[in-house]
């Protein structure tokens, strides 16, 4: 199977909501700092085609034709430099999500809080897309748009297996917004042990834990020198770890490692930790 060709482009779904909206001007916002173009993505099965004599607001196209022209209106007039290409797309909303990705440097979708504090309102579309998609998904937190001064990013670290793509991302994210980045790993002491070490097994095990972060961190501190890092080993559950130093923060970064399609859709614990209790957007990046 041929790898779709990515294009230099930040794609949005957009399916009319407030939340769609505001996740294409954060796309918007995003496509600008990375010298990309935005395309605007909408997905729609006609299911009762229009006749001549049918009023416009009976046309399906009409009105799939309305969200995508309006969202390009309301962003070219806050982005008049930014290259804006729209598109409608007549097939199965996670069918078109999976091949716009595929081909776009990232993925941008909204999503519905039930309050500040409560998980992503994700369907099986959502999920489908996190788990399948061959580039990075952000969702974007209800209530939680564009500003005026970029806040505060966060990558969550295994530190087992390559992560190359997840660094790339996070390190490109926080160059563009010229902020610090905070690289988090969470681990538990070895239960055999923490009983007995107390203090000393803890701190053996935070002292081992940085000295991985600080080895896989090197080369990347290298390729971005401007990029300030600020790490920080948790002792506890790197699930428990991405959550707590999301808090407070405007993006958390976190990996999803491939797998075969005959698996089916997977998503690992912390991915599922990030999405269900992170309070601020999330981008999952998938990788090896």
């Amino acid at each position: 199977m041929e790898q779709a060709v990515m294009e230099q482009v930040v794609t949005v779904g957009l399916d009319g909501s407030p939340e769609s909206l505001t996740a294409a001007h954060w796309a918007a916002d995003e496509a600008e700092r990375r010298e990309l173009a935005l395309r605007l993505t909408h997905a729609w099965i006609l299911l009762c085609p229009a006749t001549p004599d049918s009023p416009a607001a009976d046309d399906q196209n009409y009105w799939s034709k309305r969200i995508v022209h309006d969202a390009h209106t309301e962003l070219a007039r806050d982005h008049p430099k930014l290259t804006i290409i729209e598109e409608l797309v007549a097939d199965e909303a996670e069918t078109a999500l999976l091949d716009a990705a595929a081909h776009s440097r990232m993925l941008v979708l909204g999503s519905r809080g039930l309050d500040r504090v409560a998980s992503f309102f994700l369907g099986d579309i959502g999920l489908h897309t996190i788990a399948r998609a061959e580039r990075p998904v952000v969702l974007m937190r209800a209530g939680q748009g564009a500003q005026e001064h970029p806040g505060r990013v966060v990558v969550g670290l295994s530190l087992h297996g390559p992560q190359d793509n997840l660094l790339e991302f996070a390190y490109v994210t926080a160059f563009t917004r010229d902020v610090p980045l905070h690289a988090v790993h969470g681990r538990k002491p070895d239960r055999a042990h923490a009983a007995t070490g107390g203090d000393d097994m803890a701190r053996d095990t935070a002292e081992r834990a940085r000295r991985e972060l600080d080895e896989v961190l090197r080369p990347w501190r290298e390729k971005f020198p401007r990029v300030k890092v600020v790490d920080e080993i948790r002792l506890e559950s790197p699930a428990q770890a991405v959550v707590q130093a999301a808090a407070d923060s405007d993006l958390l970064m976190v990996g999803r490692r491939k797998h075969p399609p005959t698996l089916g859709p997977r998503l690992g614990p912390v991915v599922q930790a990030a999405l269900h209790h992170a309070s601020c957007s999330v981008a999952v990046v998938p990788h090896e």
